[in-house]
């Protein structure tokens, strides 16, 4: 490897990389604001097509579980086939098999045609990332970060809401079918102004490493379904969470031991011999854990516990992206001019302290009350995407940069899946605790439950006999027992978030400074 002044974005010299900006980031948009747009729209899909609640959560299921195969092998493929023809492809395969969810007549039919997409889907983000990256010259990598990171941290955020507006005035199938014109437009942007570098063009990957591609999609798919239907099943509780967790492990430790010693692998391990790049994915975990947590925890809470409608509970939301946009335009400018880490320290700061706000909330909260810890949690994002990605592909030559963004992208993804298995079983086992306490209360030598029992009792006199009074008042004052359960358990969660920010933190330490605007040439 050796140093110099070239672009590395030499295959695109001839055309604006703004342009190419906006070219990849219409499909990666598209995709990832895919993943949770769809989150929205379960009950009316069950609903329509005549399945129940638990059957319909395969519709997200079967897209992470295709999606996460290909994420990581992706960089193979664009060698194989090249990248412009590879990413085109999948382009092409996403939005076909989009219009077909939309028009789907059978649960079957929807979740066959999710898998296909979330394959197709897979390598846009990691593909985008790496013609980002290539398309700048290093010393604009920063920018380049943060358009991606605008796509990638706000599409989750959008989602839900675009989602719920769609199906309230529309039709959930409105969900899919708004990918349509999207991917038609990147298609036609990316004819015209993508090329392949030279080593692209002139690599020659050899034969596929079928068993290391069999190895990373049984320890994806079976990991990706222990994550999403554990909570469901009661983890290891059920015979097939275990038999499927075992074979995830064993389906791993193979993976690992085969690609590092196999000369071509699917996925090229060594990468991590780099420092900044092994520790920069273990924060990543961690960051995709707490983005996808609270996008999954508040929205819940607001709908659960406050009565917002998803379109409602989504609006009040959607101040985070304004704050992770305004982040990313002011990260993007400072990243090359300031020591990376720094900037980093500063996000997880204001990311925790966004986080500690929200576990400080009561039930009688207003709207107006969210918006500056949303504000502050979007904010926050930016300030940790554009740095890390920044340091962690920083003192890797450009030939590495689509395996790393391949990985990089995965273990965010793995991290989201984890943090919302993680929520989902928090706030149960946080809001059972909290029954047990409260209940204690509910008791007859307690004079304030007496007062409470007795004033209620006289209220449902009036309309009822005087034991359907009693029922209902003791149904009534229990109800709001659980609620204040529920409460307790949100709370806490949301501080834990808050604590793994700090976790964050203290890996900031890890990393080590890349010099800005440092050129890494290929191999």
């Amino acid at each position: 490897m050796n140093g110099g002044g070239n672009h590395a974005g030499e295959a695109h010299s001839e055309v604006n990389p703004w342009i190419i900006a906006i070219s990849v980031m219409l499909a990666t948009f598209m995709e990832v604001l895919d993943t949770s747009i769809a989150s929205v729209a379960l009950p009316y899909i069950a609903g329509n097509l005549g399945a129940t609640r638990d059957e319909a959560t395969w519709v997200l299921t079967s897209y992470l579980v295709s999606n996460a195969i290909v994420l990581p092998a992706s960089a193979w493929f664009s060698r194989y086939f090249g990248r412009k023809r590879f990413l085109l492809t999948c382009i092409i395969i996403f939005t076909a098999s989009s219009f077909v969810c939309g028009a789907a007549t059978s649960l079957g039919m929807l979740i066959v045609a999710r898998v296909i997409q979330g394959a197709g889907g897979g390598a846009l983000q990691p593909l985008a990332q790496a013609i980002l990256l290539e398309a700048f010259p290093p010393s604009k990598r920063g920018v380049a970060t943060a358009v991606y990171g605008i796509g990638v941290v706000c599409a989750p955020i959008i989602g839900p809401t675009l989602g719920g507006w769609l199906t309230d005035n529309y039709s959930w199938r409105w969900a899919f079918y708004i990918n349509l014109p999207i991917g038609v437009l990147a298609v036609f942007l990316i004819t015209l102004f993508v090329r392949d570098p030279e080593y692209i063009r002139k690599a020659k990957p050899g034969r596929i490493d079928m068993l290391g591609f069999f190895l990373l999609s049984l320890w994806l798919a079976t990991l990706q379904i222990v994550l999403d239907k554990g909570q469901q099943d009661d983890w290891f509780g059920a015979i097939w969470i275990r038999w499927f967790s075992a074979i995830s492990v064993i389906s791993f430790i193979g993976l690992i031991y085969w690609q590092l010693r196999t000369p071509t692998p699917v996925v090229n391990l060594r990468i991590f011999k780099d420092r900044n790049f092994a520790a920069g994915c273990a924060i990543f975990a961690s960051f995709g854990a707490v983005l996808y947590g609270m996008v999954t925890l508040q929205p819940l809470f607001l709908q659960t516990l406050l009565g917002y409608t998803a379109y409602r509970a989504g609006l009040t939301v959607s101040p985070r992206g304004i704050g992770a946009v305004v982040s990313f335009v002011i990260v993007g400018a400072l990243v090359q001019r300031l020591n990376p880490r720094y900037l980093l320290t500063t996000g997880f700061v204001i990311l925790g302290i966004s986080c500690f706000m929200f576990s400080q909330l009561t039930l009688q909260v207003a709207e107006s009350t969210l918006l500056l810890p949303n504000i502050l949690n979007g904010f926050g994002l930016g300030f940790i995407f554009v740095p890390l990605t920044t340091l962690m592909v920083g003192n890797l030559p450009n030939d590495q940069l689509g395996n790393a963004t391949g990985i990089q992208n995965l273990v965010r993804n793995i991290g989201g899946s984890i943090g919302i298995s993680t929520v989902s079983t928090l706030l149960d086992r946080h809001s059972q605790a909290h029954q047990v306490f409260l209940v204690a209360n509910l008791s007859p030598v307690n004079p304030i439950f007496q007062q409470r029992l007795s004033a209620m009792q006289s209220v449902f006199a009036q309309h009822f006999t005087t034991a359907e009074a009693a029922t209902r008042a003791q149904a009534s004052l229990y109800n709001t027992m659980l609620q204040q359960a529920d409460y307790w358990g949100y709370m806490q969660v949301f501080y834990e978030i808050s604590l793994l920010c700090g976790l964050c933190l203290a890996g900031v330490f890890l990393l080590r400074n890349v010099k800005p605007g440092r050129a890494v040439a290929v191999h």
